[in-house]
């Protein structure tokens, strides 16, 4: 978890084949009506969040039956993580990819083909409440660093 930008979906593809846990975007879960209101530079409100998350939690859900997920997903409030995990609280692990505004920044406006524009990357850090549960990692660190990190401390890869 993390806002725009922190590296989510490269750590989760890094991780995923380092651990054979498929990996999912949570962005690619997005209904086209929010992939449009980021667009055209409108952040997301609880309720544009809401279906998308519960969208997210069913995918979880299904994907513990089988390997397990590595979802990447903003998940930036406590409540949108309590929808994430509702119903499989003990399988649950978040990481947080914490790092400053200016070095997201420069990461967002780097990449290119996201629909989410560099200029609300402030709407997602106003939105943020950091994890008090959660793994959490610098982005200073380089990605094979963060996941070495993760293989380490996460219960499921070292029980």
């Amino acid at each position: 978890m993390g806002v725009s930008g922190c590296g989510k979906s490269t750590i989760g593809q890094l991780l995923s084949h380092k651990t054979g846990i498929p990996f999912f975007d949570g962005d690619d879960f997005h209904p086209k009506k929010n992939i449009e209101k980021m667009a055209a530079g409108q952040p997301l409100n609880d309720e544009d969040r809401f279906g998308w998350l519960e969208s997210l939690n069913n995918l979880a859900k299904k994907e513990i039956k089988h390997k397990g997920a590595i979802i990447a997903c903003s998940a930036l409030k406590n409540s949108y993580r309590a929808i994430l995990k509702k119903g499989q609280e003990e399988n649950t692990f978040f990481t947080y990819l914490k790092g400053d505004f200016a070095t997201i920044e420069k990461r967002l406006k780097q990449r290119g083909g996201h629909f989410m524009p560099a200029q609300l990357l402030q709407s997602q850090f106003d939105a943020l409440q950091p994890p008090d549960d959660a793994f959490i990692y610098d982005i200073k660190n380089t990605p094979a660093e963060i996941v070495d990190a993760m293989l380490k401390d996460l219960p499921l890869f070292t029980e």
